[in-house]
């Protein structure tokens, strides 16, 4: 015992100065934690208190879910109205176009009646001047003819074309 004590008597001590502090550590640990006896925490805590906040927390459940059911009626709603407006401006284009007119300027004139209409002033909206087209009523670019300068002719062949 003399001889080991000697040649390794620090390490021991030193050891035994570890195994000290874990044990403190862990008793301290464990004396800090409330719910280290399963009894205890249930004794503390009334029934009354934990029915009231069962309760409360239904409640705010319940009202949060009343909500996001308005808001999905809201959305329902909103998207019932989108729909509706797209199948009367296909309507309006299927009639525009059984007639005979464009029916792009016809969803225009639509548009500009649905934005005149949801505004309360009295203006009026204003129509585009006449305009003249920018080329003759004769002009077709592909018959060649009118053109003037702008008309291509291959280069001419000599020596150097090709080889």
């Amino acid at each position: 015992v003399g001889s080991l004590l000697s040649s390794y008597g620090w390490y021991i001590l030193l050891a035994a100065v570890v195994i000290y502090l874990l044990i403190q550590k862990i008793s301290q640990s464990l004396a800090t934690r409330p719910s280290s006896q399963p009894g205890a925490a249930d004794a503390a805590v009334e029934p009354d208190v934990v029915v009231r906040r069962q309760e409360a927390l239904a409640a705010a459940r319940l009202r949060m879910q009343e909500e996001l059911n308005a808001q999905a009626e809201r959305y329902k709603e909103k998207q019932r109205q989108l729909e509706e407006e797209k199948r009367r401006q296909k309507i309006a284009m299927w009639e525009s176009m059984q007639e005979g007119k464009s029916y792009k300027g016809n969803l225009k004139l639509n548009q500009q009646e649905v934005e005149s209409g949801a505004s309360t002033s009295s203006a009026l909206p204003k129509s585009k001047p006449n305009k003249k087209p920018l080329r003759g009523g004769g002009y077709n670019p592909l018959s060649g003819e009118g053109g003037g300068t702008c008309s291509w002719r291959p280069g001419r062949r000599g020596p150097s074309a090709g080889g």
